[in-house]
């Protein structure tokens, strides 16, 4: 493929990714999971917070804030003031994770004026890394999580999305599948005759896209700021879109309400 330029952001959040993962893999692998509830009663166990620690001590070398699911959430006030900032997610897809399907990841994302202008999404389990970084398109790369990340490994990097022959598919949550996007998926059954459906955890979903094995990922259920930042990033590098469901606008970032909007993926 062509050469990828890498930014030292870039590198960061692919090392901090790989160093995340890498803390998951050593409580799935060796530990019986401690599962916690957090004060929405969603699923937390010790993978998530060590994944954090290894994270963050990547992004505090950079300059720009982060912001972090399992961090510290600051008021809007203060965030307000960020112009560029990290989103991270050091475990999307903990309930996966509980399961022990591996379909969970982690995800890195630098956004600048509300905008993912960076993005990386990794899957501890099967090394599968997923880069998105706007103005240079997006690849793909199998690193094992105990890795440290060289240039060597852009040698085997797969630039997405890639040419597939399959029927049109839509990919679906195993959790998420309600009546609106059934309704949703009739307008395409419409158009397409039978659609094929792609069951996947976390932000893998958002890669399915991205890489070129799906056509339309509809989200009707609530998404958090950082589940999403670092999925859209790969997504739009590699031309596809992100829409809020009702004004088909771009998703955007740091919003003094961390809840996103209804999405699709197309």
């Amino acid at each position: 493929m062509q050469p990828f330029e890498l930014t030292t952001e870039a590198r960061i959040a692919i090392q901090a990714s790989l160093d995340g993962g890498a803390a998951i893999l050593e409580v799935y692998h060796n530990e019986t999971t401690e599962v916690e509830l957090k004060g929405d009663e969603s699923p937390l166990t010790q993978a998530d917070l060590r994944s954090n620690t290894a994270i963050m001590k990547w992004l505090e070398t950079s300059e720009h804030p982060v912001l972090s699911e399992e961090g510290k959430h600051l008021s809007y006030d203060e965030r307000k003031q960020w112009s560029t900032l990290w989103i991270v997610d050091p475990l999307d897809g903990t309930k996966e994770f509980i399961k022990r399907n591996g379909e969970f990841t982690v995800n890195v994302a630098l956004v600048e004026s509300g905008r993912p202008i960076l993005g990386v999404v990794y899957v501890p389990v099967t090394g599968e890394l997923y880069l998105g970084v706007k103005g240079e398109g997006a690849i793909k790369m199998v690193i094992d999580a105990s890795t440290t990340f060289t240039d060597a490994h852009l040698e085997s990097a797969v630039a997405l999305p890639v040419a597939m022959d399959r029927p049109f598919t839509a990919v679906g949550s195993r959790s998420h599948m309600n009546e609106e996007t059934e309704a949703f998926l009739a307008t395409y059954r419409a158009q397409h005759g039978e659609v094929a459906i792609l069951s996947k955890g976390s932000s893998l979903k958002m890669c399915m896209v991205a890489e070129g094995l799906a056509d339309v990922y509809p989200r009707f259920a609530p998404t958090m700021e950082w589940d999403t930042a670092a999925g859209q990033a790969v997504v739009e590098a590699a031309g596809f879109a992100m829409l809020h469901k009702e004004t088909r606008l771009p998703l955007e970032y740091n919003k003094e309400d961390l809840l996103n909007p209804h999405f699709i993926v197309l």
